[in-house]
């Protein structure tokens, strides 16, 4: 018998995949720029710690007793309130629009400071409970619309990733924060005058970094985390 022919067909040649790179932070300019301007408003930790207890202290005439139950205000007022500020952040659109309430926040703790070195023990106490509530706000506000954003200025295919520089924002703050606190008091009430101011300022200033380049709503699905 004779040997068949050899076949001309030739195998078909194994089709090129093509995989696409997760995205990463540290690319994304306007990523790390949101985390920067994270790390400034995450300030109302260290006016609480260091702040505004050394400052009770050494420029008012306030009852040092009083300086206790300031933090006690704080934590009370965080139990109560925290759950309901959620609905602060329950879009991306509605957390935007919430860094405005968290720029008069901080405006008016720190001009409650500044003012609480003005007359009698009385008007000191007074002052300084308006600021411990004011950075109380501050903070449960800040809390809130700080997740909202954070998650949903990330991709989907990405958010640990996004999250974990996120967190940076906290971790530079617990280092240089109390630096910064301490040079408010040591420039005394215009040293507080100009951290509310400033804190304002990057309220005002993240607002813009976090809109879209086009309708001004942020471009995300309409159902993230803090939703679940």
């Amino acid at each position: 018998a004779s040997p068949e022919p050899a076949s001309t067909e030739t195998a078909p040649a194994p089709e090129k995949t093509t995989t696409t790179a997760a995205p990463t932070p540290w690319r994304d300019r306007r990523y790390l720029a949101y985390t920067a301007s994270e790390a400034v408003l995450f300030l109302d930790d260290s006016v609480f710690k260091v702040g505004l207890p050394l400052w009770a202290v050494t420029a008012t005439s306030t009852p040092h007793q009083l300086v206790p139950l300031l933090l006690v205000l704080n934590n009370l007022l965080v139990v109560v309130f925290q759950v309901p500020f959620a609905r602060f952040g329950a879009t991306p659109h509605t957390a935007r629009t919430s860094l405005w309430p968290l720029a008069g926040a901080f405006l008016v703790g720190g001009a409650a400071l500044a003012a609480s070195t003005v007359g009698a023990p009385w008007f000191a106490a007074v002052t300084l409970v308006l600021a411990a509530t004011a950075f109380t706000v501050a903070e449960m506000l800040h809390a809130t619309v700080s997740w909202e954003l954070s998650v949903a200025l990330a991709p989907p295919t990405a958010q640990g990733a996004y999250l974990g520089v996120h967190g940076l924002a906290q971790a530079v703050q617990r280092s240089v924060g109390p630096l910064a606190v301490t040079a408010a008091i040591a420039a005394g009430p215009l040293g507080w005058l100009g951290l509310g101011a400033g804190l304002a300022a990057m309220c005002g200033a993240q607002h813009r970094l976090v809109r879209d380049r086009g309708d001004g709503a942020l471009s995300v699905a309409p159902v993230t985390v803090s939703e679940h």
